[in-house]
């Protein structure tokens, strides 16, 4: 087996701080629904974040195929294991979810064991930037608005190429700045989520050229961010009352905060969410 480094980098044992944290464990499970905590698809007046977070992992999952019974998928930051869970339901395959947040993790194990899925979902704790397996052992790969909270994405990108098999697909969605993004104008964004960059589509295609990655697609999604962190900002002022009894009060100050910039740069077009996807090929 080879794998990357063992210990976490500081900005990825910040975000593991963060999610093992009480408040982001109330916020998370309450408000974003409890299962796909990452940007929803939205098509009409009225679709819930639950609904729009669902959306968005069966678009993803399309990508993936063909999968079926003989698969093995990998989950790169699969949070509570939503799209685990959905891609080992629909394809009948065996997925491992690989995330940081061991209270996280004791959820997605629980929701795992209530829709009867233990055996074909395994949780791991663990980092992308280092992952527990062998080379070429998925036959798919995918990631949903994790890897943003890496400052070693070529590192993250590196360790799918190496645990996927040729052929196989790598495909996820991240919340990107704007390959024209002005500098600086994003710091407020970033300062709150304790990271110094967001990575880039031309980021990610020019990573892809250091492997041996064909890409075979980008879908430009971003009118869903700025959709969807809208509707968390509105659901959290509607529930405020509610989440005061959970969630601290810097917390949630902090958090409106930061939806409303999440939002500001969407509309400000520098940001960009999309699903990108490649093709592992033969050559090493």
């Amino acid at each position: 087996m080879t794998t990357g480094i063992s210990e976490y980098s500081e900005v990825v044992q910040t975000a593991r701080d963060y999610y093992n944290s009480d408040d982001a464990e109330a916020f998370y499970s309450t408000i974003w629904g409890g299962e796909d905590i990452h940007i929803g698809m939205y098509h009409r007046e009225g679709d819930s974040i639950a609904e729009a977070g669902r959306r968005a992992t069966a678009r993803l999952a399309r990508t993936l195929e063909p999968l079926g019974d003989w698969a093995r998928v990998l989950d790169m930051g699969s949070g509570y294991g939503g799209p685990a869970r959905y891609v080992a339901g629909m394809y009948g395959c065996r997925v491992t979810g690989l995330n940081l947040s061991e209270m996280e993790n004791a959820r997605a194990r629980g929701l795992n064991a209530e829709q009867g899925l233990s055996d074909r979902v395994e949780i791991v704790d663990g980092s992308f930037e280092s992952v527990p397996a062998d080379d070429n052992s998925f036959h798919a790969v995918f990631s949903q608005d994790a890897l943003l909270h890496s400052d070693r994405r070529d590192r993250a990108v590196g360790e799918a190429v190496r645990v996927l098999k040729p052929g196989g697909v790598f495909a996820f969605t991240d919340i990107m700045q704007a390959d024209d993004c002005p500098p600086g104008v994003l710091d407020p964004i970033l300062a709150r989520i304790h990271l110094t960059s967001l990575a880039s589509p031309d980021y990610y295609r020019g990573t892809a050229t250091e492997y041996p990655l064909e890409e075979t697609g980008f879908t430009d999604l971003t009118h869903h961010l700025v959709r969807h962190y809208g509707e968390v900002l509105d659901e959290t002022e509607t529930r405020e009352s509610e989440l005061r009894d959970q969630i601290s009060e810097d917390y949630l100050s902090n958090m409106k905060r930061g939806l409303a910039r999440w939002v500001e740069g969407g509309e400000r077009g520098y940001l960009v969410w999309g699903i990108f996807a490649f093709r592992k090929l033969s050559r090493s």
